[in-house]
């Protein structure tokens, strides 16, 4: 990545370009009653809200990243020439906000060098900003975070997220591995971005997932790598356009959950 200078800038760009695009997604979100809502597929959302959303942070941020390249959610993909790209979700956890629940989140990523290296999260309905990357310490709100505590499966709790499109038995492998060989506490916010904030928040000890996104995870690894948080994503033979199996926490989280993906991966 850049300098220290070249850095501090574009956290603080790319930060204002969420913070603004919060407010935009805010100004829908209290006028629910009026906003269409179109079905992607079966419990699978989207909202004028994300159109719109998605529409200005590709327009900021190729007005303050001119060669850089874009990928987005809703279809939202504009080629560049630096071999870096910024990988976005307006809204994630759109079901959610079309709801009135507060578990939606906007999501800005930077991909390069087939990594992800920086992230901003930004949860209006929270009013939680999560920025950081590499040498771009992770804060929210403006102040460190503490990092990862160590696992402790006297009080371990975990949170995951399933596509509506994954199989029925893979759903039922990933309770009965929870049940049965974790043995732990669990929960479903809905959101992979919302979850990714319950690690960093020391809530959780870590996420799986049958089925999210690039653009779900592309602006959280980076920010939790910074806390400790490793997980099982090979970028190496990930495109952007693949759904993703795995598992994110602290190193021994995530060799607890293995067994389950080698299993569940099997049959993706």
């Amino acid at each position: 990545m850049a300098d220290a200078q070249s850095l501090k800038a574009m956290e603080a760009t790319v930060e204002g370009i969420a913070r603004k695009a919060g407010e935009l997604a805010l100004e829908h979100f209290r006028s629910l009653a009026d906003l269409p809502v179109e079905k992607k597929g079966h419990l699978d959302l989207v909202t004028k809200a994300d159109r719109e959303v998605e529409d200005f942070l590709i327009a900021q941020l190729r007005e303050a990243f001119p060669e850089d390249g874009l990928y987005g959610e809703e279809g939202g993909e504009v080629p560049g020439t630096s071999g870096r790209i910024w990988v976005i979700d307006p809204i994630d956890g759109t079901f959610n906000f079309v709801r009135g629940g507060q578990n939606w989140a906007i999501s800005i990523g930077l991909y390069e060098n087939r990594r992800p290296t920086f992230g901003v999260i930004f949860a209006p309905a929270r009013d939680l900003m999560l920025v950081g990357g590499g040498s771009v310490p992770t804060r929210l709100n403006g102040k460190p975070i503490p990092p990862l505590k160590p696992l402790d499966m006297s009080q371990a709790a975990m949170s995951f997220g399933i596509h509506p499109t994954v199989a029925t038995k893979d759903r039922l492998e990933l309770m009965r591995f929870i049940s049965d060989e974790l043995q732990i506490s669990f929960r479903i916010c809905g959101s992979a971005t919302a979850s990714f904030i319950e690690v960093a928040l020391g809530e959780t000890d870590g996420y799986v997932s049958l089925g999210d996104s690039t653009w779900d995870v592309m602006a959280a690894l980076p920010i939790l790598a910074n806390l400790g948080v490793s997980h099982t994503i090979d970028w190496d033979i990930t495109e952007l356009p693949e759904k993703l199996r795995f598992a994110c926490g602290s190193d021994e989280f995530v060799t607890r959950l293995r067994p389950l993906l080698q299993t569940v991966s099997k049959a993706a």
